[in-house]
């Protein structure tokens, strides 16, 4: 790694949440609001926007995607990936509650609660697409906001830097294989043509940008990358909330006609989170990593990469779908409960090494 991405991750593990990353919840309950209230009063409008569509893809809300993915995927660097043997144990519990635990668990989950526990509380022709959405949440790992969860807890950022590398470069070639297979065994049928176009539109383009992005920036230096960063950011989470607006402005009437329907898409999501970041925190205490790396390995595994899970969901669902409201739910509540995911193992560190000492 470059000394300026060195430099870059240090002060990163170092920064504040900001009050806008705190208090994101709120800002989207608001954009919620909004979008809602601006949908009754100018329908025809939104109707207008939600008609801009080229091969099942909405242009605002993919522009509006791009501009909050590209700033994220500028972030990963990489190069970092040469670091992972240093955390070995670290890594492969990230691998395998990412890839081979989490997708698979959120697809139970999704059947235990939409298709059996809720379902006479649920319309009965979006069960299939609730379902849906909520498998897309679960196959993309999170990649801004890890680093926002890693710093808190004191998390290692190099170790950080090095596990969102390979998750993202293993989400450009696994997304679509999984969602596909999982979709398939929830009797669930999507266009293949969809899928792989839309991990190209909102994964592998965007990463292509970002990457050059990050490239450009760091050749100016690591404080011009740094304020580029943090002015970019802004923007991402200004587009994030402008999505949502739109997004609720489309839906507003299903959301009125039936509230329960956002407390219920909740639990498995909840359900999951917790399940998720236990048992990766878990592994690595009885495989005697370090807690600094057992942070962001349990955290990565329990937020969602939802930015993604929204585009896709559009995509191959429609605006006005299940899916895409089930990833909109995963925005609303990632980050209180991840809040309490970062208290809970904070809190514990002094339980945790008594452990791992012994395991190591």
């Amino acid at each position: 790694m470059s000394a300026q991405c060195e430099v870059t991750a240090a002060r990163a593990a170092g920064a504040p949440m900001s009050v806008f990353e705190r208090y994101l919840t709120l800002w989207v309950a608001l954009s919620i609001l909004a979008g809602i209230g601006l949908g009754r009063l100018a329908p025809g409008t939104f109707a207008k926007l939600a008609a801009l569509e080229l091969a099942q893809v909405n242009l605002p809300v993919a522009l509006l995607i791009w501009v909050m993915i590209i700033p994220m995927l500028a972030k990963v660097d990489f190069s970092a990936l040469h670091r992972l043997r240093q955390h070995v144990r670290g890594i492969g519990v990230t691998l395998v509650v990412n890839w081979l635990v989490k997708p698979f668990s959120m697809a139970f989950f999704a059947w235990l609660f939409i298709r059996v526990l809720f379902a006479p509380w649920l319309p009965a022709g979006q069960l299939d697409s609730y379902v849906a959405g909520l498998i897309l949440l679960a196959a993309a790992p999170c990649t801004a906001m890890v680093f926002v969860w890693s710093r808190l807890t004191g998390g290692d950022a190099l170790f950080t830097l090095s596990q969102v590398a390979l998750n993202d470069t293993i989400m450009v070639f696994a997304f679509a294989p999984i969602v596909g297979l999982l979709l398939g065994l929830s009797a669930i049928t999507v266009p293949w043509s969809t899928l792989v176009i839309s991990v190209v539109i909102y994964l592998l383009v965007p990463v292509a940008i970002g990457q050059v992005l990050r490239r450009v920036l760091l050749a100016r230096g690591a404080g011009t990358f740094e304020a580029a960063m943090h002015a970019l950011g802004r923007a991402s989470m200004v587009a994030l909330l402008a999505t949502l607006v739109l997004l609720f402005a489309f839906q507003g009437p299903q959301i009125l006609a039936q509230p329960l329907v956002i407390v219920l898409l909740a639990v498995p999501i909840l359900v999951q989170v917790v399940f998720n970041a236990g048992l990766a925190y878990l592994a690595n205490r009885a495989l005697g990593e370090s807690h600094a790396v057992a942070c962001p390995s349990a955290l990565i595994g329990a937020s969602n990469f939802f930015e993604l899970a929204v585009a896709a969901a559009i995509s191959l669902f429609g605006l006005q779908s299940g899916a895409a409201l089930a990833t909109v739910v995963g925005v609303l509540i990632e980050v209180p409960i991840m809040l309490v995911v970062v208290r809970v193992v904070s809190a514990s560190q002094a339980w945790y090494e008594a452990g791992s000492r012994r395991s190591a």
